[in-house]
């Protein structure tokens, strides 16, 4: 235990003191990290990234989450309330009203006071009724309206703050169909779904209370009706739901399908395959169009039409029976049938109100579904947030992609010191790539561990650790936004005059005014409107902007013409010096500027060393520059060989296992 103490003060000594403790706590997990090689026991979390929000969502179930966001609005709710009861209040007066008004008509003489008293009743109820009616609808939508807004922010906060892991496993096209469609369907299933459904419960009461007030009897039809029709409802609902989740799925596997030919659209084309995509698209469409057609089957059976047409009949007959007996009289049988009639909007408004409430749940469950994934990275708020001297770390690293997939690392172990500059080279799927997206947590490890400055990377503040590590890739990704914007995205408050200055030193500043409007050129998707040399310009720059500690340049001139190549190697080299560099290419001009070249194969370290000294020692390292014929270029602005203060002093050394190496401090 020993040991382990002094581990923890090691760390602790280099945090401040509201985190040493904490460090300290840990002391007896970061000693296992360091000495073992044992799996990993992933966190696992809903977001890889929070945000603080003064309110939360229920997300146990479809049927919560929706309610949970309604909640928020009881005014709105109240108003639907109100507004509800005071329409099928209004609606229920007048079959009464107008029961009085026979009565005044057939009384002889007939009571010409009662009869107009009678009329402006009723335009005064119609009048209320209509503007309750107008504040139960503006309710509605207002509601309807926000939980779509908030729905749909919490679904994208949650996308956004999902691990690589959890992306590489999704369709875009299908996720897309999710955070639009779905989310409209929230808006849907409140209004006009829940207003409808809402509206008709109000208009189911009045009739029991209407009716036995003008004779006892008179509640038996109306009660019948009301019971059959729940049951009825609740079976109804029961094949519904599965047929709007089979539409609501077969929905977004269409779009999934569309979003990837239209995104592969000029593959598509070179390969000539327009007529298989077409077929592959309609075979999509017929799917989504057999579940439509299904839902409609489903919807076709709806018993309540049925059970209210047996109802008017029903109280038609038991109130010419009580009018026979002299129990009521004309006035009594026109109103409660009237009041009878009110059962017609509860059955119809719900045929359609439904069916839009189910598929509404669909969708939520759909848009939970993405939601409460788990990914295996937390933000680790209140982790180590120092600033970074760029020594790295990786001890027995595994890592694979899926569970019953081949390990891409395996028991990785180097260690880089700070400042170096480090070259991995590999044949195609060794593992480079993945080995340097360890670093920054795109993906957690398996089993053993990563270390920045001595600091598990899952110990670090997840943002601050991102914050001081920047990476440029052979695809640079760029939005459709200005060039500034591109370039400062890293650092949204950076000025003009850095953004310039980031763009001189990457040699981008030049080509970037030859354009009309300069630094406010809005580049297309994804940059098309650049050459593959500005588009890594651009993110040459915004490495520069960032500042970062740690950089890794991922083969990012491969695709590149030899001019083009001159530019950027010295913009490369710039941006490389002071800081930890990993250099992931095949090209011998920039892999001598390493201070040491790693070779890996099949995910395993299996040499280091110089160019020089791998030609002559590894086979793994020959095959991989078998005939070529590079050779570096003499420039001086390119070459770091030439550079005085910048001596090749670096050495590697195998361990005892033929695993471990480490890169000396650059002089």
């Amino acid at each position: 235990m020993g040991q382990t103490t002094s581990i923890g003060l090691a760390l602790g000594d280099r945090l401040p003191k509201r985190q040493t403790s904490r460090l300290r706590r840990r002391s007896v997990r970061i000693f296992l990290h360091v000495h073992t090689s044992t799996t990993v026991s992933p966190r696992s979390t809903t977001s890889e990234f929070s945000v603080e929000r003064e309110w939360h969502s229920d997300r146990r179930s479809p049927a919560r989450w929706v309610f949970s966001h309604i909640w928020r609005y009881k005014v709105y709710i109240l108003g639907i309330l109100i507004g509800s009861l005071g329409n099928a209040g209004g609606g229920a007066v007048m079959p009464v009203l107008v029961g009085q008004a026979f009565n005044a008509v057939t009384a002889q003489p007939p009571n010409t006071t009662t009869l107009g008293l009678t009329a402006v009743l009723i335009v005064a109820s119609q009048i209320a009724r209509a503007i309750l009616q107008l504040g139960r609808n503006f309710s509605s939508e207002i509601i309807g309206q926000r939980i779509e807004r908030d729905a749909r922010d919490e679904l994208y906060t949650s996308l956004i703050g999902k691990s690589m892991s959890f992306h590489d496993r999704q369709s875009i096209g299908d996720i897309m169909a999710r955070a639009t469609n779905d989310v409209r369907e929230i808006n849907l299933l409140m209004n006009p779904g829940i207003n409808l459904v809402v509206g008709s419960a109000a208009f189911l009461i009045f009739p029991l209370i209407i009716g036995p007030r003008i004779h006892p009897q008179l509640v038996l039809v109306p009660l019948f009706y009301v019971v059959a029709y729940v049951l009825a409802v609740a079976y109804y609902l029961r094949r519904l739901a599965p047929a709007t989740e089979r539409v609501r799925r077969a929905f977004g596997q269409m779009n999934a399908t569309l979003a990837e030919s239209i995104e592969g659209v000029e593959t598509v084309k070179g390969a000539a395959q327009e007529d298989r995509e077409i077929a592959r698209f309609r075979h999509k469409v017929d799917a989504w169009r057999a579940a439509a057609i299904g839902q409609g089957d489903v919807e076709s059976l709806y018993l309540p039409a049925l059970i209210f047409g047996m109802t008017m009949a029903l109280g038609l007959l038991h109130s010419l029976l009580l009018y026979h007996a002299g129990a009521i009289n004309v006035g009594d049988v026109v109103a409660y049938n009237g009041v009878l009639m009110f059962l017609q909007f509860p059955t119809f408004a719900t045929q359609f109100a439904y069916p839009q409430v189910s598929s509404g749940l669909a969708s939520a469950r759909r848009i939970l579904e993405l939601m409460n994934a788990e990914t295996l990275l937390d933000e680790n708020k209140g982790g180590y947030a120092g600033k970074i001297r760029g020594d790295v770390e990786f001890d027995h690293v595994t890592f694979a992609y899926g569970k019953d997939e081949r390990p891409a690392l395996q028991d990785v172990t180097l260690s880089v010191k700070a400042g170096q500059t480090v070259a991995i080279v590999g044949q195609t799927g060794a593992g480079k790539s993945t080995l340097t997206k360890m670093i920054n947590r795109i993906y957690d490890v398996d089993a053993g561990c990563v270390r920045v400055d001595g600091v598990d990377v899952r110990d670090w503040d997840l943002d601050a650790l991102r914050r001081q590590i920047s990476t440029i890739e052979q695809d640079v990704f760029l939005f459709s936004r200005t060039i500034a914007e591109n370039i400062k995205f890293g650092c949204p408050d950076a000025t003009q005059a850095e953004i310039e200055q980031a763009a001189k030193a990457a040699q981008a500043h030049d080509f970037i005014l030859s354009f009309k409007d300069g630094y406010n050129t809005i580049v297309g998707e994804r940059g098309v409107t650049l050459s593959g040399g500005q588009r890594q310009r651009i993110a040459i720059a915004r490495a520069f902007l960032a500042d970062p500690r740690i950089l890794i340049l991922d083969d990012s001139t491969s695709a590149i013409d030899s001019a083009t190549e001159d530019l950027i190697q010295q913009a490369m080299f710039r941006v490389a010096q002071g800081r930890t560099t990993f250099l992931i290419t095949h090209r011998l001009s920039q892999i001598r500027w390493a201070d040491v070249i790693v070779v890996l194969k099949q995910g395993r370290v299996v040499a280091c060393g110089s160019h020089e000294a791998l030609m002559r020692t590894s086979k793994d390292y020959r095959a991989i520059f078998a005939g070529d014929d590079e050779r570096p270029k003499k420039s001086a602005s390119i070459s770091p060989l030439s550079t005085p203060d910048l001596p090749r002093e670096a050495r590697g050394a195998l361990d005892a296992g033929g695993r471990e190496w480490e890169v000396g401090s650059r002089e």
